[in-house]
């Protein structure tokens, strides 16, 4: 059974021109459809202004469809308390400094576990788990204004994860921190994909961070123009290159020496793959 549901969502926004001194409405989604299963990992590909980070919105209730609903467990969220829509579904934003409250890591990381009334217990049982899942033990004294980007991008999650929702959106969580930080982000998410059963939801510009999803959706002018597996998606280069996405740069690398006429495989897109099969060429 599908955890979450997008049923033909559309959603507008208003918008004034000064030139033309008048409001419009501008269609952002255009009737999207879509499932996500319970400890599914998708990835939501989409170059900027193409509508996927509203997307996220609108699947968690922090906006609401225009057209068509959304649905958790079967359930529309609009008709779904408030409180079992945060139990169930957490997203992590762009910008960590936009999420984080706390003056201390374990203390930010227990936010919002009071703010849903868990006993004081619950709370630091959650919070020493949640703190040692995202490898933040520590550092849970730590001043959060203190932290890197990429750690505070850590606590965000950890203080999503302590509430132990089914599903975790996370709308751009690495654009704003170095490669390291983005690194350990990505194989954090995956971890609590495989280990957690956790459903994951990352909307992304970059590629690479999707090749271990299980599907891959492109939107483009808010509709969903591709879908598929990670290697049957990327193996469209030319179509992907159209919605100004950059193709994973071993990709492109495998794409030139096929041309070359080396006989290699489409389907590899780690370093790793491909010095494997160089090496059997050469053997």
């Amino acid at each position: 059974m599908s955890l979450i549901e997008a049923d033909h969502v559309s959603f507008s926004q208003t918008v004034y021109d000064p030139n033309q001194e008048k409001d419009f409405e501008i269609e952002i989604i255009k009737g999207i459809t879509l499932s996500i299963e319970r400890g599914e990992f998708i990835g939501i590909l989409g170059s900027n202004g193409s509508g996927k980070s509203t997307f996220a919105k609108l699947l968690c209730e922090l906006l609401h469809p225009d057209e068509g609903k959304v649905l958790l467990n079967k359930v529309s969220l609009r008709e779904t308390n408030l409180y079992e829509i945060r139990k169930n579904i957490g997203i992590v934003f762009q910008n960590p400094d936009n999420q984080i409250v706390g003056y201390l890591v374990e203390d930010d990381v227990g936010f919002a576990l009071e703010n849903l009334r868990f006993t004081h217990d619950e709370i630091w049982d959650r919070v020493d788990n949640s703190l040692k899942t995202m490898k933040l033990y520590d550092i849970r004294k730590r001043e959060t204004n203190n932290l890197s980007g990429g750690q505070k991008q850590k606590v965000s999650i950890a203080g999503v994860l302590a509430v132990k929702p089914k599903c975790i959106i996370l709308d751009e969580p690495t654009s704003m921190i170095d490669p390291i930080g983005r690194e350990e982000i990505i194989e954090h998410i995956t971890y609590l994909n495989h280990n957690k059963n956790i459903s994951i939801i990352l909307i992304t510009h970059n590629m690479e961070e999707v090749l271990k999803a299980d599907k891959v959706i492109v939107i483009d002018n808010g509709k969903i123009v591709l879908e598929g597996t990670p290697k049957s998606i990327f193996q469209k280069i030319n179509v992907i290159q159209k919605y100004n996405l950059d193709v994973p740069q071993i990709k492109l690398l495998v794409h030139d020496l096929i041309k070359e006429g080396i006989p290699l495989p489409t389907d590899i897109f780690t370093a790793e793959e491909l010095v494997e099969k160089l090496c059997q060429l050469k053997s």
